[in-house]
């Protein structure tokens, strides 16, 4: 799908998977916006969408930094816990 349109069926070719579940996976994704579709009479084609994909790597790098940070704060406040602890000892 990065190179070219792909209906569902030439999808589900490449998975072990029924048309029927990779349709539902397409649903998804082109509802979450990283696949665009267009019909061609009965045919849905699929095509992946670079902004889509820009957009969900953005949302993922902002996700990961936030919670590394958050982790960051708490290994520390550990830390500073241990430290207070020793020192009353």
């Amino acid at each position: 799908m990065r190179d070219e349109e792909l209906t569902a069926g030439r999808i589900a070719a490449h998975f072990d998977v029924t048309r029927q579940a990779i349709s539902q996976h397409l649903r998804v994704l082109h509802g979450a916006g990283l696949v665009s579709e267009r019909r061609d009479g009965t045919r849905r084609i699929y095509r992946v969408r670079p902004e889509g994909l820009i957009e969900l790597r953005a949302f993922l790098d902002d996700f990961w930094k936030d919670r590394l940070e958050q982790l960051k704060r708490e290994v520390e406040a550990e830390e500073n816990r241990r430290a207070a602890s020793r020192d009353r000892r």
